[in-house]
C-alpha cells in the first residue's frame, strides 16, 4: 500500500445491481473527480452529473467529500451509478487511466486508521458490523464501531496517566520543596478501583463472544440416536447425510442457525462409543473435545439404540429423546420426531431460554481474544503495582506497562502486527 496514491474501488456489491457506488480517497481525488464529473459539487451534498467528459459513460450522483471530513481523513468522492458491469467497468478504467490506483482490500479504512479516523478497536467493530448476521451480532458491532470501547479504555487510560504523573513527580523532584516524598493514602485505592473496573470489563468477554461468535449446541449421542435427522429437522435443510448405518458421521459438522436474533451453531459429532476404526476414532475424539467446549449439549437417546452415556447435571444440558414415533425413551427433559416435527418448538424454546441467560443484556463492547490479553496484561500489571508501592520506581514501571497493554489495544502502540491481517479480512472498496 501507498498512502501517497489517489485509490479507487467499487464499494458496493458485485454488478449487476440497481445502483453501483464508486469510492475514490487521495490527494488526486479532486482533479480526478472534475476531469471525469466537471465543476467539483458542494462538499457533503448528492448533484447529479454525467459522467465521463469526452465520451458519456453514464449519468450518475456523485459526492464530494473534503479533507479532514471524510470516512479516510483524506479528499474522497463517491459516484452512485448503474450498476451495470460494462458501465462500472469503464468508469474504472477512466478513473485509472488518469491517475488513479485501483484500492488493495481493506485499504480505504487502514487509510482512516493512520489518519487517526478510526482506532483499531472501532476498526474490528466495523469489520464485525460487515459480517454480522444476526440482530445481537449488529447490535454489539455497531456499539463497538460507534467508539463504546474506545471511550473506556480513554478513560482508564487518564487515570493510568493520572497515577503515572503522580509517583513520577515524586521520583523527578523529590528535592523540590513544593513536592511531598510521600505518596497520598488514596493512591492504593484510587489503583485497586482502577484494576476493578478493568476485571469487571474482562469479565463480560465470554457473553461478547457468545454474541460475535455465536452460542455453540454439541448434539451428542451414540450412533444412530438420530443427531443428523435432528440437525437437518432443526436447521430445515438437508445438510448431514443420514443412513441406518453406525458411524456415518466422522467430523465435527457446524450449522449456524439464527433464533431470535441470536446466532447458534449447531454441531453434528460423531457417535460416541469404543471402535477399532481409527477414522472414527478420531471423530469419537473430537466429539468429546467439542462437547466440552460447547455452550449447550443436547444429549440424545433413541428408543432402538442403547446407551450408557452419563447423563450431565449441568442446567446447559438437554436430554433428548429422539424417534418419538418409534417410542419414548424414559428419563429424558424432552421427546422429539425429527420425521414429524413433533416436540422441536419445544426443543427449540428450551435451546432459546438457555441462550438467553448467556447473552442477554447490553451489547458487550469486549469479545475477542486480543481484548482478553491487553486487558489481563492490565489487571496484572496493576495487581503488580499495588504490591510495589512501598518502591515507587517499580509501580511506576508497572503503570508504565499496564499504559502500554491499553495503547497496544487500541492501535497506538505496535499496531503494525496485527495491522496486516486485520486489513486483509475487509473487502474490496472498505
Amino acid at each position: 500500500m501507498m498512502s501517497g496514491d489517489t485509490i479507487v474501488a467499487l464499494s458496493s456489491g458485485a454488478p449487476p445491481s440497481g445502483v453501483a457506488v464508486i469510492r475514490l480517497s487521495g490527494p488526486q481525488t479532486g482533479p480526478l473527480l472534475q476531469a471525469v464529473a466537471g465543476a467539483l459539487p458542494e462538499p457533503r451534498k448528492l448533484t447529479l452529473r454525467a459522467i465521463g467528459q469526452e465520451s458519456l459513460l453514464d449519468r450518475g450522483l456523485v459526492a464530494w467529500f473534503p479533507a479532514p471530513h471524510s470516512f479516510t481523513g483524506e479528499d474522497c468522492a463517491e459516484l452512485q451509478v448503474h450498476g451495470s458491469p460494462a458501465g462500472v467497468r469503464a468508469i474504472l478504467k477512466l478513473l485509472v487511466s488518469k491517475g488513479a490506483r485501483l484500492a488493495e482490500a481493506g485499504e480505504f479504512t487502514r487509510r482512516a486508521f493512520e489518519n487517526g479516523k478510526l482506532d483499531l478497536v472501532e476498526i474490528e467493530g466495523l469489520g464485525d458490523l460487515l459480517e454480522a448476521e444476526t440482530e445481537n451480532q449488529r447490535r454489539q458491532a455497531l456499539a463497538r464501531f460507534e467508539g463504546g470501547l474506545s471511550q473506556r479504555i480513554d478513560a482508564w487510560r487518564d487515570q493510568l496517566l493520572d497515577l503515572r504523573a503522580e509517583i513520577e513527580a515524586r521520583l523527578d523532584f523529590s528535592d523540590e520543596g513544593d513536592v511531598d516524598e510521600a505518596l497520598p493514602e488514596s493512591f492504593g485505592q484510587s489503583i485497586a478501583a482502577l484494576r476493578a473496573d478493568i476485571g469487571n470489563a474482562l469479565a463480560s468477554i465470554e457473553h461478547g463472544r457468545i454474541v460475535r461468535e455465536g452460542i455453540r449446541v454439541a448434539l451428542a449421542g451414540p450412533p444412530n440416536a438420530g443427531k443428523s435427522s435432528l440437525l437437518n429437522a432443526l436447521a430445515k435443510s438437508d445438510i448431514a447425510i443420514v443412513t441406518d448405518e453406525a458411524g456415518t458421521t466422522r467430523d465435527v459438522r457446524e450449522v449456524p442457525l439464527d433464533i431470535g436474533g441470536q446466532l447458534y451453531v449447531l454441531l453434528d459429532l460423531a457417535g460416541l462409543r469404543d471402535t477399532e476404526s481409527k477414522a472414527e476414532a478420531e471423530g469419537v475424539r473430537r466429539a468429546r473435545r467439542a462437547i466440552e467446549q460447547a455452550d449447550i449439549v443436547l444429549w440424545l437417546a433413541a428408543p432402538d439404540v442403547v446407551s450408557d452415556e452419563p447423563t450431565s447435571q449441568s442446567p446447559t444440558h438437554i436430554r433428548v429423546g429422539t424417534k418419538l414415533d418409534l417410542g419414548v425413551v424414559a428419563g429424558v427433559d424432552i421427546a422429539v420426531s425429527a420425521q414429524s416435527g413433533l416436540g422441536l418448538d419445544t426443543l427449540l424454546q428450551r435451546i432459546e431460554a438457555i441462550g438467553s441467560s448467556l447473552s442477554s443484556g447490553e451489547p458487550a463492547l469486549l469479545s475477542r481474544e486480543r481484548d482478553r490479553l491487553a486487558l489481563e496484561a492490565a489487571t496484572g500489571a496493576l495487581d503488580a503495582a499495588g504490591l510495589q508501592l512501598a518502591v515507587p520506581e517499580l509501580a511506576a514501571e508497572s503503570l508504565r506497562i499496564a499504559s502500554q497493554a491499553l495503547e497496544r489495544l487500541v492501535g497506538r502502540l505496535d499496531a503494525e502486527r496485527v495491522l496486516d491481517r486485520l486489513f486483509a479480512s475487509f473487502c474490496i472498496g472498505k
